[in-house]
């Protein structure tokens, strides 16, 4: 197979367009300090989704929407029987998220259909455009969950049973916002998927590549721990006969650190969220829930580290006489990604001259989950400093442009080649 498309290197996407969607985007959302803030499935998603439809159908794309709230907007081709190409990402958003996180991806996608429009170019097959529901997972949890259900990972009534700290259930937000769909899940088969995305980490910068070909993607566990002690006042009760879940929890997140320390360099060890019952400044906590993230590029050592935090919740509840309820919500092994799709970007790399280097991917990505069912790889550009996750998270218009050109390439290869 050809990794070659059938213009030449003088052809470009139009990178002041591009840039002017995203920061026209950024608008739905914004927050002072720069980023965005769009929970997936409120109004402002609702807004976001809005926006993408109204530019495809401008485009000439046709709209469909899935029953877990997925959007594909799709472009013909010459043979409309073969299966698409698809590329894409996220529009929701953490609660302090950056302007860039899971939108590039979206609307590279568009840019990619926008430049084929400029230049009256069918693809053999057809391209599709996706924006995936809840990626983030800062609302609804687990994260990824409407490309997991696409894959086939999830069942639909999972992913819309799935419920934010409120009791408000994913079904019943896609219903409110008008994106409950009514196609199939995973109707067609599909050529190809390609993410493109920033790097989320400082590695490009901090070598001055400009483009990461993303060969792998690390595993992740993530749990939900509740410990159960007494509440009591803080004054009366001595320290010895204290059952403070706090206390515990406390020691759970040295512990965490601790683990992600002993499995460095690669090893990821977060306790992201608590929340603390009855949450007053003279009663001794009686309930802490938490949440854990570990990640892990091999699946051995994120196994290893599964069990060195079983085993000390255990003992931590046991020390200070806390009940447990412990369950992990989420699991993925390591994911290595299509050797054809990842030659089709070190092509389209190679056409254009960028400075690059192979990568793992630290973050999860939509694209995790499609390994599974389509061909698949990921197309990193730099961010500032590595920071994302942040208001602050920002990429230079220069970064923006060279991805989108290289996910033309590859997008349009791997449609040409079927």
């Amino acid at each position: 197979m050809t990794t070659e498309t059938k213009f030449g290197t003088n052809v470009a996407i139009n990178g002041g367009r591009l840039w002017d969607s995203l920061m026209g985007m950024a608008k739905i959302g914004a927050t002072p300090k720069g980023g965005v803030c769009r929970l997936a499935l409120t109004d402002l998603d609702k807004q976001s989704r809005d926006l993408f439809v109204a530019w495809c159908e401008a485009a000439g794309c046709t709209i469909t929407v899935d029953a877990i709230g997925n959007i594909f907007a799709r472009r013909p081709g010459r043979n409309n029987a073969l299966p698409p190409i698809l590329m894409g990402s996220h529009l929701d958003s953490q609660p302090t998220g950056g302007k860039f996180d899971g939108v590039y991806g979206v609307l590279a996608g568009l840019e990619v259909v926008r430049t084929l429009n400029d230049l009256n170019y069918q693809t053999e097959a057809p391209i599709e455009v996706v924006a995936w529901t809840n990626e983030e997972g800062s609302r609804f949890a687990p994260a990824m969950v409407a490309s997991g259900v696409f894959a086939g990972t999830f069942d639909l009534e999972y992913g819309l049973s799935r419920k934010d700290l409120d009791g408000k259930t994913m079904g019943e937000e896609l219903a409110r916002i008008g994106y409950a769909g009514d196609a199939p899940i995973r109707g067609r088969d599909l050529g190809a998927y390609f993410e493109a995305h920033i790097e989320q980490g400082p590695i490009l910068e901090a070598e001055d590549k400009t483009i990461g070909v993303v060969t792998d993607c690390q595993g992740q566990r993530w749990y939900e721990i509740t410990f159960t002690g007494q509440e009591a006042h803080a004054g009366p009760t001595p320290m010895s006969r204290r059952r403070d879940a706090l206390l515990g929890a406390a020691r759970i997140v040295e512990a965490v650190n601790r683990i992600g320390l002993e499995h460095a360099p690669y090893a990821c060890a977060t306790v992201g969220l608590m929340q603390i019952h009855p949450n007053s400044r003279n009663v001794i906590p009686g309930r802490v829930f938490f949440t854990v993230d570990f990640r892990h590029p091999d699946d051995a050592v994120l196994a290893e580290m599964d069990a060195k935090l079983r085993n000390t919740v255990t003992r931590v509840a046991e020390d200070i006489g806390l009940e447990t309820a412990f369950e992990q919500i989420w699991y993925y092994a390591p994911v290595k990604f299509d050797a054809g799709c990842v030659e089709a970007v070190r092509g389209a790399v190679a056409e254009l001259g960028y400075s690059n280097r192979d990568m793992v991917s630290g973050a999860g990505h939509d694209a995790c989950y499609l390994a599974r069912v389509t061909p698949t790889s990921m197309i990193f550009i730099p961010c500032v400093d590595g920071i994302s996750h942040n208001e602050i998270e920002h990429a230079h218009p220069e970064w923006c442009e060279a991805g989108c050109n290289v996910l033309l390439r590859a997008v349009v290869a791997k449609a040409d080649a079927a």
